[in-house]
């Protein structure tokens, strides 16, 4: 069968998706073919920077007079079960019927980085297309392959994939080298894995340091509602208060009340819905995004692994469409009002749009997805509802009550709008105190003295982890950086994965979630290690 154009695709799903939507149909072996294209695939990285005994025999053994090593030309190999795969796609760029190269890797850097390291490696010169799509439904890949972007527009964004490549290379293979070598055992050292390392080790020694105190507090219970003293120290100075106060009478000293709202929370990016989905539903980060991989593959959600949380402007004329389906799969109706302008905003969407559901969803049976799929997408139909809903408005009232020669506060709420909370399985306030007025008097129902105990600090859930990756030294780097934070949402998920599996964390179940605990292994290697 005659063909001109070769796609090089991520995964072999993604290739038989695009070759069913552009005409490819003919199933060779390692791609298929017909309609004028050859659409072949990887299998992830089919090549890889070389280890470091590749650039000289002697850096088989791990010795500290032979660092650092610096490669003065980078080498690439490939492994013995993709050594095939590799043959076919640089056999297929050789072949003098192809006269185009299309990249149909994730549209990512790390897509962009598969796809040239085989482009390069297989010595190909030919004029280079680029797909790039952020979502997988028949319409979206045909609108893809209709505006080809030329190769060159994405140079820069391979560069970056390179340098990050290279730089993990340099840090690991040499710093995990010096450090096994001083300390005379393995020692895995990482770019990114060890600074996260760091950061549960400084939590779980913060937790072991902190001593708990005990406090006490003066309580006046109304009936309707309570207010509470400060914090006391000592018990007995407590308890002097609660009997001043059985000879006083109380007396509103002061009422206010103040109208607040909340906005709307944003679309969902990765990291965002993955802690959503750890914090709600129990799910570890690479679940959250095995589940959207293959959602994204089944044309149910777009592309996964974005750091926006805003739609391109020129989506406006879908998001009704898709918050109708939203609402139909949840069982619920469409928020009055829709705020389809303040999600879309192409000023703050980078590569990818915000995750979204698709309007495939629409013809689908959802019960024949696996339960943890299902459970994301109501998560993402969710958050599209709360996003264009209208924000939760409340007044917030704080009363401050003499009695006994000290000061007491109450505080309640009255909801005006419940606005995107409606989506929610919110608690409702349990007073609202409107009608206290400055100056009434007060009898109290029953007045005690509470005990309570400082708490340490909570050791991380993955939730926790992923918000402090994601912030980690904001406050250092310049307003014009365009990523800020350890790692990216593409590759926290692997970062924890990691941890967990060198066994330099673990996961601890408690009574309300999991939490990553340092082992031992994980404690020596940060204590060893400069701060800087």
């Amino acid at each position: 069968m005659t063909y001109n154009k070769l796609v090089v695709c991520e995964k072999p799903s993604v290739a038989k998706s695009l070759s069913k939507v552009i005409g490819a149909t003919k199933h060779n072996d390692g791609y298929f073919s017909g309609n004028g294209y050859a659409v072949s695939y990887c299998f992830g990285h089919l090549a890889e920077l070389a280890q470091a005994d590749s650039y000289d025999e002697r850096y088989g053994k791990w010795r500290h007079e032979d660092l650092p090593i610096i490669p003065n030309t980078w080498q690439y190999a490939v492994s013995e079960d993709k050594r095939r795969q590799f043959e076919i796609i640089s056999g297929l760029m050789h072949d003098e019927n192809i006269t185009e190269v299309i990249n149909a890797c994730d549209a990512g850097r790390e897509g962009e980085l598969i796809f040239r390291t085989v482009y390069n490696l297989a010595g190909c010169n030919k004029p280079m297309k680029r797909l790039w799509i952020s979502s997988m439904e028949d319409s979206a890949i045909r609108k893809g392959f209709n505006n080809l972007r030329p190769g060159r527009d994405y140079d820069n964004l391979y560069n970056a994939a390179l340098c990050r490549s290279k730089a993990d290379w340099l840090v690991g293979i040499n710093a995990t080298r010096l450090f096994s070598a001083l300390y005379h055992r393995t020692l895995n050292v990482g770019r990114v894995v060890s600074p996260t390392l760091a950061m549960i080790v400084q939590r779980e020694a913060e937790i072991k340091v902190f001593k708990s105190e005990p406090f006490y507090k003066v309580s006046l219970d109304f009936g309707g509602f309570k207010a509470e003293s400060e914090r006391f120290p000592d018990k007995a100075e407590a308890s002097e208060l609660a009997q001043a106060c059985n000879r006083d009478e109380a007396v509103i000293k002061s009422v206010e009340r103040i109208e607040k709202s909340e906005k709307a929370p944003a679309l969902y990016d990765l990291t965002t819905l993955q802690r959503d989905a750890n914090r709600i539903l129990g799910y570890t980060a690479q679940q959250t995004l095995d589940y959207l991989q293959s959602l994204y593959e089944k044309k149910l959600c777009t592309y996964p692994r974005t750091d926006s949380k805003f739609l391109t402007e020129d989506m406006k004329s879908s998001v009704s469409v898709v918050a109708a389906i939203s609402a139909e799969l949840l069982k619920t109706t469409l928020p009055s009002g829709m705020g389809i302008d303040k999600i879309c905003d192409n000023n703050k969407v980078s590569d990818h749009h915000a995750i979204i559901l698709t309007k495939s969803v629409k013809g689908t049976d959802i019960s024949s997805l696996l339960v943890g799929e299902r459970e994301i997408l109501k998560l993402i139909a969710r958050q599209t509802l709360c996003a264009i809903s209208e924000p939760y408005r409340y007044t917030e009232t704080t009363a401050v009550i003499s009695c006994g020669g000290a000061e007491f506060k109450a505080k309640g709420k009255f909801v005006l709008q419940l606005g995107w909370k409606i989506y929610l399985d919110a608690e409702q306030p349990e007073n609202n105190l409107t009608e206290l007025t400055e100056g009434q008097i007060l009898n109290a129902n029953y007045i005690s003295v509470t005990e309570g105990k400082t708490t340490p600090p909570k050791a991380y859930t993955e939730d926790a982890l992923l918000s402090a990756m994601e912030n980690a030294g904001a406050k250092d780097m310049p307003e014009e950086a365009e990523r800020r934070g350890i790692g990216t949402p593409a590759t926290r998920a692997a970062i924890i994965e990691k941890l967990v599996s060198t066994g330099f964390v673990s996961r601890k179940k408690g009574q309300k979630a999991v939490s990553l605990v340092p082992g031992s292994i994980g404690v020596s290697l940060i204590t060893i290690l400069p701060e800087e």
